[in-house]
C-alpha cells in the first residue's frame, strides 16, 4: 500500500508518460513534490498538479544548468509568487559543475533571499560537495523564521548535520542513501522528527528500472529498519513531519 506515503522530490516530467504519471500518483495518494529543473518547466508542471490533491509542483534553477541558465533567474523570480514551493535549487561543486560554482552561489543567494522575503517557501535543496556552503548560506539569508529548509539527498558529515539540525532544516532521504554503511550511519544520526522520503526518480533505480513515487515505500522501509520502527509507525511519522513542516510559517 502506497497511500499517504510522501516523496517530496522527484522529477515527473522527465518520465515519458508525465501527465499519466501526475494521475497515478494522485490516485494513489502518494503525497508527491515534482520539482523542476528550469523555471520554463515549471508552468506545465503546476498546470497538471493544480487539477490534483496530492501532487505539488516545485519551482525550481537548478545548481548543475546554471551554468547555461543563469539569465532565467528572472523568469523564477516572475513566477515566485504563484507558488509555495521551491526546487531544486542548491550548490553542486562536484569537478564537471565546479566551474560555475561561483555563479551558483550568486543565484542561490538570490533564491535565498527572494523566498526569505516572501517567508514561507518550502524549499527542497541540492549540496553535492557543498554543505558547508550551503549551510552558510541558509543561516546568512534564510532563518526558519523566514521559510523552511529541506536538503535533498545529503551527503554532507555528521558536523553539517547536526549544524543543519540547529538551523532548523528537514533531511529528504530516499532507499538509495541507505545502502552504504557511511550514509545509513549519517541518516541514523538524523533527529525523526526532521525526516521526509523521496525517490529522486528517475535517478534512482529499483528492479533495474527508474523508481517513481509509487515506490517510496522502498524508503519508509529502510528507515523503518534503520530505527527498528515498524513501516506504519514510519510512515506515520513521515507524514507527522510533513504536516509540521508545511504549518510553519503559515
Amino acid at each position: 500500500m502506497v497511500s499517504g506515503l510522501v516523496d517530496f522530490h522527484c522529477h515527473l516530467d522527465l518520465y515519458p508518460d508525465f501527465p499519466a504519471l501526475v494521475r497515478r500518483c494522485d490516485e494513489a495518494g502518494v503525497f508527491t513534490l515534482t520539482v523542476t529543473t528550469t523555471p520554463k518547466a515549471w508552468s506545465r508542471n503546476h498546470a497538471l498538479a493544480g487539477e490534483t490533491r496530492h501532487v505539488r509542483a516545485a519551482l525550481g534553477l537548478h545548481p548543475q544548468l546554471v551554468a547555461d541558465r543563469a539569465h532565467e533567474v528572472g523568469l523564477w523570480e516572475e513566477l515566485l509568487p504563484q507558488t509555495r514551493y521551491v526546487g531544486e535549487v542548491g550548490l553542486d561543486a562536484g569537478p564537471r559543475y565546479y566551474p560555475s560554482f561561483d555563479t551558483q552561489k550568486q543565484v542561490f543567494e538570490h533564491v535565498l533571499k527572494r523566498c526569505a522575503a516572501s517567508g514561507d517557501k518550502v524549499l527542497t535543496i541540492h549540496s553535492v560537495r557543498s554543505a558547508k556552503t550551503v549551510l552558510d548560506m541558509i543561516e546568512r539569508h534564510m532563518p526558519p523564521s523566514r521559510g523552511s529548509a529541506v536538503l535533498h539527498w545529503f551527503t554532507g558529515s555528521v558536523a553539517e548535520a547536526r549544524r543543519a539540525v540547529d538551523l532548523g532544516c528537514y533531511f529528504s532521504v530516499n532507499a538509495a542513501m541507505l545502502e552504504g554503511e557511511k550514509q545509513r550511519a549519517l541518516v541514523a544520526t538524523l533527529p525523526i522528527e526532521r525526516l521526509l522520503t523521496e525517490t529522486d526518480g528517475p535517478f534512482t533505480k529499483i528492479d533495474r528500472r527508474p523508481t517513481s513515487p509509487l515506490d517510496v515505500g522502498a524508503a519508509v522501509w529502510g528507515l523503518a529498519g534503520l530505527r527498528a520502527v515498524s513501516e506504519a509507525t514510519m510512515a506515520q511519522q513521515v507524514r507527522s513531519n510533513l504536516k509540521t513542516l508545511l504549518e510553519r510559517n503559515t
